[in-house]
């Protein structure tokens, strides 16, 4: 079988993520050399990019950009540095997938704003983009990098450079070409191009693709078939989703000739429990279910959870696909590898971390979902803006109407959006090891505990998740490190989507008793997710006790 080509590390990614700076260091710790190609054109053409823009235009500069990628892909033992938009040209990007191991280097737009402004002032004009010379840079930053998206997420890998030095960068790629040595090229990216990919979840179980589009389900037996499942598949699904969508992905399933079998409980947070999974487990068994077999989650995050935990315990673990059909399920809980039951302690407290084999959101299913579960859906995304991307906290900011419309090319270039920012998370950090993934818990200290302590039956994770972010902004607020305007934007749009920024009604003594067990514990500290800014979060383990108790008093009033 033809394996991954790993003669030279090929690093990509928008201008201003460190494309040049991390390839010198990991040219060190690979003892190879390093190639910046943008260098090299400058060099051979005997002036700057900027000139070669000004004076020949985009399309000679292209031309000569082709011929430096391939001469530089001609050798081996180099790490090549490679400019922004290089990789959306379809000839470069099969021969930089063919000379070697192809690694995106991330940032969210407002980091790639701050620094190429910090470039220039270091560096003058030279380091302006040429294409982003005139109007707002910020706003055309973000535009470009939306519209390059599909072909970064084509990469091997993915390391988010945001919040982590020079170095931890440089050796996050070294690792990754590590982790790829001689895994087969089918396997690592059998959807690089495909329309719908979004972004590519990296974990050391393999490459999880990110499909996110309009009507997907019905094409979803060709996609795994794509994927390399035969089948048999097992299709678990909860009775309310499997009465809508259940009997058309059987059907797109056999139109594929995979075979199938569904099995359906009855829905809600009460059902993920280790009681429902022994039920499957001997659903399973009477089927012969086998290691090599598949399991697809079909639903919204309970279903994702508790089939995923069933797939990684069933004969010690099976294939694993996730489905979404729920706002939250897609943006939060498909992604990531997280599976798990409840104990009446506590939420998911019997769990694996089990990566899925690829990941289906149907957008179009979110149409079928009550408003309530649509609006605490949309918490998740929030989240995702207020912790890593300013820009997005924005959208829901200005085109509310248009998302809780559910409009569809908005709606679908958002939770796209927001599905990149989980996914660029955990792929540095799959097992929550570096701290890096803690982020992700903003809002979910609290939101976890008032779960619990309502039984699961009162408020639906995202409706507990706001809470718990309005508690999380008080506690910073309180601590001098959340600014008070964000304090007050936050809940303006939580407002705006409907979602609760306080609970009455419950005996916060029960939602301490939970919050000790949260699996976010550091020693007896819990490790909470601060917002420094929009776009910036913290985490801290130095919160003191009686001020949760405080802010908790305030959020039960």
């Amino acid at each position: 079988m033809e394996r991954l080509t790993l003669r030279n590390i090929i690093l990509t990614g928008y201008p201003g993520t460190g494309k040049s700076t991390v390839g010198q260091v990991v040219a060190r710790i690979m003892g190879w050399q390093f190639i910046d190609v943008d260098r090299e054109i400058a060099d051979k053409a005997g002036k700057t990019i900027v000139a070669i823009f000004e004076e020949h235009g985009e399309e000679r500069f292209r031309q000569l950009e082709r011929d430096a990628v391939r001469e530089a892909c001609a050798g081996q033992g180099r790490v090549i540095a490679v400019g922004g938009g290089a990789i959306t040209f379809p000839e470069n990007r099969e021969r930089m997938e063919a000379a070697g191991v192809v690694v995106c280097l991330d940032a969210p737009p407002e980091t790639i704003h701050r620094r190429l402004q910090e470039q220039k002032i270091e560096r003058g004009e030279e380091a302006v983009r040429p294409l982003l010379e005139s109007g707002d840079r910020l706003a055309r930053i973000r535009q470009q990098k939306a519209e390059r998206q599909s072909a970064y997420a084509a990469a091997h890998w993915t390391v988010n450079t945001d919040r982590i030095s020079v170095q931890q960068a440089a050796d996050e790629v070294a690792r990754a070409w590590r982790i790829l040595s001689g895994r087969p090229a089918s396997g690592v990216q059998p959807f690089a191009g495909h329309p719908h990919l979004a972004a590519t979840v990296h974990s050391s179980a393999g490459e999880c693709p990110l499909l996110v589009g309009w009507g997907l389900l019905s094409q979803i037996g060709e996609i795994l078939g794509k994927a390399g499942v035969a089948g048999p598949v097992y299709l678990i699904s909860d009775e309310t989703v499997a009465g809508l969508y259940g009997e058309a992905v059987q059907a797109a399933f056999e139109l594929a000739g995979i075979e199938s079998h569904l099995y359906a409980f009855a829905p809600g947070e009460a059902s993920k429990t280790l009681s429902s999974a022994g039920e499957i487990y001997h659903w399973l068994a009477s089927l012969r279910a086998q290691r090599g077999h598949t399991v697809v989650a079909l639903g919204g995050g309970v279903v994702g959870d508790l089939a995923g935990f069933v797939a990684a315990t069933y004969t010690r673990g099976m294939r694993f696909v996730q489905a979404p059909t729920s706002i939250a399920a897609m943006m939060d809980a498909s992604i990531g590898g997280k599976t798990a039951v409840d104990l009446p302690q506590g939420k998911n407290l019997v769990g694996a971390f089990h990566q899925p084999l690829i990941v289906v959101a149907d957008v179009a299913t979110l149409l079928t979902l009550p408003v309530r579960e649509a609006m605490e859906g949309w918490a998740e995304a929030i989240k995702h803006g207020l912790i890593l991307d300013a820009g997005l906290f924005e959208t829901f900011e200005q085109q509310a109407d248009d998302l809780i419309g559910l409009e569809h090319k908005l709606a679908t270039e958002v939770i796209k959006r927001s599905m990149s920012i989980k996914a660029g998370v955990v792929s540095q950090d799959e097992r929550e090891t570096l701290g890096y993934r803690n982020l992700l818990n903003y809002g979910h200290t609290i939101g976890h505990a008032l779960e619990a302590a309502t039984e699961y039956g009162r408020l639906l994770h995202g409706e507990a998740v706001a809470i718990g972010m309005m508690g999380a902004a008080k506690i910073g607020a309180r601590m001098g490190i959340t600014p008070a305007d964000v304090l007050e934007r936050q809940e303006e749009v939580l407002r705006r989507f409907e979602l609760p920024v306080r609970i009455s009604g419950v005996e916060m003594e029960r939602v301490e008793a939970a919050m000790t067990l949260d699996k976010k514990a550091e020693g007896s500290n819990l490790r909470w997710v601060l917002l420094e800014g929009v776009g910036r979060a913290v985490v801290r383990n130095d919160v003191p006790y009686e001020l949760v108790r405080e802010v908790l008093a305030e959020l039960a009033g």
